[in-house]
């Protein structure tokens, strides 16, 4: 769990109210909100009931629905659990909790497309979408992988998005002349490796550069999903060539 940092009582009232600043930034948010007993999105919904029921509808509570939203709370689940206070706290205080929280989550929120929490997590990484089911390419992957066209004209570009510990299996790319692939991590962490040589890890922001004619495979870690764009570079009687799976102990 990422660590929760706040400076707002030391930006506001530092000066002012230094006492109430410093329970404020370290002991409710630096102590209180990094225990680890509850997992934060549980401890956002909480505080956000908490405020509702307080008829506290200032800018306090959409903070707090910001904070809900960013720790995986969809637009559904807010919804829900704002229909479901609003019968014991009151009828009124649902009606303007909805207009905060129309202006946080909208309609157009592309996470409310994954059921599964680290899914989401992952999707509100990167500004490419994760797109449909790579059913096309299932056989020469171990695990789920998304494809997303971003690109079919001039350079194909595309991003693949794999499940924890999806790989795809050892391929070459052929051409008699230019092709290969280029491919650029945009979110969580993964795999590369060539044939003989050892695996490089991927984070957001590295790219890999891979020549015609080379072995390898790419994928995402055990325990973290993983997205790359596939630049498939201009070529001549251009091909894959797709191969044995990769053993687990590789």
């Amino acid at each position: 769990m990422d660590k929760i940092v706040q400076t707002a009582g030391k930006n506001q009232l530092g000066e002012f109210a230094p006492e109430f600043a410093h329970y404020n930034d370290d002991i409710l948010f630096g102590e209180n909100w990094n225990n680890q007993d509850i997992d934060t999105k549980t401890r956002s919904i909480i505080t956000v009931v908490a405020l509702m029921s307080s008829g506290i509808l200032d800018s306090s509570i959409k903070y707090h629905l910001q904070n809900a939203k960013d720790h995986g709370v969809t637009r559904r689940e807010i919804a829900a659990i704002i229909t479901h206070v609003a019968f014991y706290a009151g009828w009124p205080k649902g009606w303007a909790v909805f207009n905060l929280a129309k202006e946080v989550w909208n309609v157009k929120e592309e996470d409310l497309l994954y059921e599964d929490e680290a899914m989401r997590a992952h999707a509100k990484e990167m500004i490419f979408p994760i797109g449909a089911p790579n059913d096309g390419f299932a056989q020469y992957f171990s695990g789920k992988s998304y494809l997303a066209p971003i690109s079919k004209s001039q350079v194909g570009i595309f991003n693949v998005t794999f499940e924890p510990g999806c790989r795809n299996n050892w391929h070459i790319h052929h051409a008699s002349k230019g092709g290969g692939q280029i491919l650029i991590c945009v979110a969580g962490k993964g795999y590369y490796q060539e044939w003989g040589k050892k695996a490089i890890e991927m984070k957001p922001g590295d790219c890999i550069n891979i020549p015609v004619g080379v072995k390898h495979w790419h994928g995402a870690a055990p325990d973290c999903w993983f997205s790359h764009l596939a630049i498939e570079v201009p070529g001549e009687n251009s091909s894959n060539e797709w191969l044995e799976p990769v053993k687990d102990e590789q």
